[in-house]
């Protein structure tokens, strides 16, 4: 093992029964491996050497129950210090200590201590206090143990409380998610209702409108039979009307034939002639008979106020 990493000097050779002394050695790291080996190594002196911290599996030497870390250049010990059970004695003299990891009150076995010429919290510095000689270290342990129980307490406290305060928000979101999705579905629920009553009305007008239109329907496939026969009555007189035309068109065209041919016999030399007196007499006597007729009169007069 070597001053700088303690690899080439063997570390049976600085074992003696159960003690294993590697102080005064210029070490600036712990040989955890080659310690992991020893287990016999209950006492071990780390002492006067150039450490600035301790390897996370320094904890892992279990079998400890002296260490003495003093008069190094330590600034802080491993999170789970505490690992250490078995620890009984341990002296932490004249490093660069401020606090202490919470783990260290798990350190129930820890019966001797020593934290001078440490630049520690002064809270921890007074409960501390000096371990000039025995009985003062051992006070140093029990006290420096009970506060850091009280801080790993309060530390658990608050953790609870963290943990409390995260469980009452996580329910209270998912209260909170509960109402929302309750509040959704009501929302959604009175959608389909409403769309439900829009349909169903739709339904009814167009039902009314149906109804509506097949009672128009019959009415006026119905309402044409009934006059059915009143209908047919005028058509007699529309006839009548259109005969009397067709008769009067007809005598009106003889009239104008007979008026021609008469004009003719009068107006013309042809008017001494025996047909022209003959045509003469007959218009004369048939305007007379004409004149006469009261069918005729009613006819024309008919005709005329057509």
């Amino acid at each position: 093992m070597s001053r700088g990493g303690g690899k080439g000097l063997s570390l049976k050779d600085k074992l003696d029964g159960n003690e294993l002394d590697l102080s005064l050695c210029d070490l600036n790291e712990v040989p955890v491996r080659e310690l992991a080996t020893l287990p016999k190594a209950t006492i071990l002196d780390l002492s006067c050497n150039n450490l600035t911290s301790l390897p996370s599996d320094f904890c892992s030497l279990m079998h400890l129950v002296k260490l003495d870390l003093s008069k190094n250049r330590l600034q802080q010990l491993p999170l789970d210090f505490g690992r250490l059970v078995n620890l009984q004695h341990l002296d932490l003299l004249n490093n660069r200590l401020v606090t202490l990891p919470v783990s260290f009150a798990q350190l129930k076995n820890l019966k001797w201590l020593d934290l001078k010429d440490n630049p520690l919290d002064p809270v921890l510095a007074k409960v501390a206090g000096d371990c000039l000689d025995e009985k003062q270290c051992k006070q140093a342990a029990v006290k420096v143990l009970q506060h850091m129980k009280a801080i790993q307490s309060e530390q658990d406290r608050q953790r609870q409380q963290k943990l409390q305060a995260e469980r009452e928000m996580e329910k209270k979101r998912e209260a909170e998610q509960r109402a929302k999705e309750a509040q959704e579905r009501e929302l959604r629920k009175r959608e389909k209702a409403e769309e439900k009553e829009r349909r169903r009305r739709e339904y009814d007008a167009q039902r009314a409108a149906n109804q509506e239109m097949e009672k128009k329907t019959k009415k006026e496939t119905v309402q044409p039979r009934k006059p059915a026969s009143s209908s047919r009555l005028p058509q007699c007189p529309r006839h009548r009307h259109s005969w009397s035309r067709s008769v009067l068109r007809v005598l009106l065209y003889v009239l104008l034939c007979v008026f021609l041919a008469v004009a003719a016999c009068k107006l013309t030399e042809l008017q001494r002639q025996p047909l022209c007196i003959s045509i003469s007499t007959f218009f004369e006597d048939v305007v007379a008979a004409l004149q006469n007729h009261k069918t005729l009169q009613n006819m024309l007069q008919q005709n005329s106020r057509q």
